[in-house]
């Protein structure tokens, strides 16, 4: 979580009913006030993930972008580091002597990326994307009113008019120009910032139309003097960071290796290439064989994947229908974990809805907002599907289409939902995980590993042209794995890359171009955490359904994979061989 990668952060909350989570082991406790002593030491500098955590006493507090603000976090993440260690010698429960290690390992994951930030990159920060995403995390239907009264505060300290506070405009501009002298930094990706300045209004506009629509009293003149310092920064940064800006996306390797080795992938990105690729070829014979079953069913003229993929987004959803047809299809999916006995269910509906446009632009795909992780009163997580991408709006004859169709909406669901992600945080908080293994054990390829392993257990139980756009998703998987890494190794074009995408994959051109940006500068090394986790996740079932023969239970062995929170593939193996195959081995 280190300060140059909290940028973006947007905070995520939700609520509904939801059960109570069950009194805390003692090793819980212990744990988390280890914990607490991390969150407090980030929080100083980002208040913001302290309140989207949970963590109501930061709610209104805004980041700290002032002088040294690097030197200043690692000093700080050191000292904490060095008290855990401490405490580390002197533990001896192994879950809290595991957790600890989780806690150490995060800050020194922290100080490594804050240090090859410093080494290469000059700190360009997109304050509008920031400004919104915070705001609205506290503009929520859900949040209690006292919380989201907040909100004007925050404003307020964004646009310099709280006492004491500095524009973060006039903070981030000073953090990008202390260093413009020193030989060998770099801009932001051209491409990067260009759609950054592309977004400005539409994130002005939500900004507004949140406090307009939450009736927050007084906050006229924090709105008038945000909008004029935003569009202020989007001409500095035309003037300033725009000359810095570089068309070549490529990370130096040290730094790809560590955001590679930050979400989960520990492996060499040669081998995650050559395993992607056979996947994609396995996948991708796999739909031309379901094809011809689909094609009669549908009444589809030709039996190719390609031409039944196509015809099958013809039949788009309306915009004012989309969100009750997802809704259906969660409701006849969770019908079937119930039969099929995949996994325990939470007694409450899933929250799903529309995005907003301020809010595609910011995250152009459908994800899951999780809820608070502390201090959770009943909050969870939504389902959130975006109707459109705004950043790739303007461009006459290409639709938007890989979401608004029904067959999409079963493997759609199962990953953002349930059994998914949604599933996945709700059980953390109603299983009592403890806070490391939620907030600072996170990893990709576990967080994305089970969503995409959670669509493949509900597969079988879709209708035909639902498992065909299932097994397009795990086509894009595959293909996320071998081009991500192609790309930041120079082994592909993005041309070419694209072309993989649109002619094999069968993406929108739009949603390619935003896949494409998702490799080269939203979130370079992420993208082939789905796969790697996945397949993860299959070898170890397979390696404990030959461990336990007639006594292997699915859904004892899935609910074991929840009870773990977000721990990273090593030890999430760990736990299931030494706990969970003796615990049913003695059954």
């Amino acid at each position: 979580m280190s300060v140059r990668l909290v940028f973006g952060l947007v905070l995520f909350v939700g609520a509904a009913a939801q059960a109570a989570a069950p009194a805390e082991k003692p090793w819980v406790t212990a744990s988390n006030a280890a914990t607490l002593t991390v969150l407090e030491t980030q929080a100083a500098f980002n208040p913001e993930g302290a309140s989207s955590a949970g963590l109501a006493q930061y709610d209104g507090l805004a980041i700290d972008l002032g002088p040294k603000i690097d030197e200043r976090f690692i000093a700080a993440e050191e000292k904490t580091r060095e008290q855990l260690r401490q405490r580390l010698a002197a533990e001896k429960d192994p879950n809290v002597r595991q957790d600890l290690q989780i806690l150490i390992g995060s800050i020194d994951d922290d100080i490594t990326g804050t240090r090859l930030g410093n080494k290469y990159d000059l700190l360009w920060i997109d304050v509008p994307q920031l400004v919104f995403g915070n705001v609205q995390g506290l503009l929520d239907k859900q949040i209690p009113a006292a919380r989201r009264a907040k909100a004007l505060e925050l404003l307020q300290r964004y646009a310099g008019l709280f006492p004491h506070s500095t524009p973060v405009t006039d903070q981030a501009r000073a953090r990008f120009e202390e260093k413009l002298s020193v030989p060998g930094l770099r801009g932001p990706v051209k491409s990067s910032l260009e759609q950054s300045l592309a977004n400005v209004p539409t994130y002005i506009q939500g900004i507004r139309k949140l406090f307009a629509e939450y009736k927050i009293a007084g906050a006229g003149p924090a709105l008038a003097a945000i909008e004029k310092q935003l569009i202020g920064y989007a001409d500095w940064e035309r003037r300033v960071v725009l000359p810095t800006a570089h068309d070549d996306f490529r990370l130096p390797p040290e730094q790809y290796a560590f955001r590679l080795k930050r979400v989960g992938i520990d492996i060499d990105p040669a081998l995650l290439v050559q395993r992607a690729q056979v996947e994609f070829m396995e996948a991708r014979a796999n739909m031309q064989a379901l094809a011809p079953v689909v094609a009669r069913e549908k009444g589809i003229a030709s039996n190719d994947y390609r031409e039944v993929i196509r015809a099958l987004k013809k039949g788009s959803i309306a915009n004012d229908q989309l969100e009750s047809s997802y809704h259906d299809v969660n409701a006849a999916l969770e019908a079937q974990i119930v039969k099929q006995r995949v996994v325990n269910l939470p007694n409450r509906p899933m929250v799903m809805r529309l995005a907003s446009e301020a809010e595609s632009a910011a995250q152009p795909a459908p994800h899951m907002q999780p809820p608070p992780l502390i201090g959770n009163t009943g909050e969870q997580g939504q389902f959130v599907l975006p109707i459109g991408n705004p950043a790739a709006a303007g461009k006459p004859g290409e639709a938007y289409d890989d979401f608004n169709f029904p067959a999409v909406a079963w493997t759609l669901s199962a990953h953002e939902g349930r059994p998914g992600h949604e599933l996945q945080f709700s059980a953390m908080i109603e299983r009592g995980v403890s806070q490391a293994r939620t907030l600072y054990a996170f990893n990709s390829v576990n967080v994305e590993g089970w969503a995409l392993y959670a669509e493949a257990e509900m597969l079988p139980y879709e209708p035909v042209e639902g498992q065909m756009i299932a097994l397009q998703f795990r086509l894009l998987r595959a293909a996320r794995a071998m081009l991500d890494p192609m790309l930041n190794l120079g082994l592909i074009s993005r041309e070419d890359a694209g072309k993989v995408l649109t002619e094999q994959v069968m993406l929108s051109a739009p949603m390619a171009r935003q896949e494409l940006d998702r490799y080269t500068f939203r979130a370079p090394g992420q993208a082939g955490s789905y796969f790697y986790g996945y397949s993860r996740i299959l070898q170890l079932r397979a390696e404990t359904e030959v461990a336990l023969g007639d006594k292997f239970d699915r859904m004892a062995f899935n609910n074991f994979l929840l009870d773990q929170g977000l721990l990273p593939p090593d030890l999430l193996a760990k736990a299931v061989r030494e706990e969970f195959i003796p615990a049913q081995q003695a059954k």
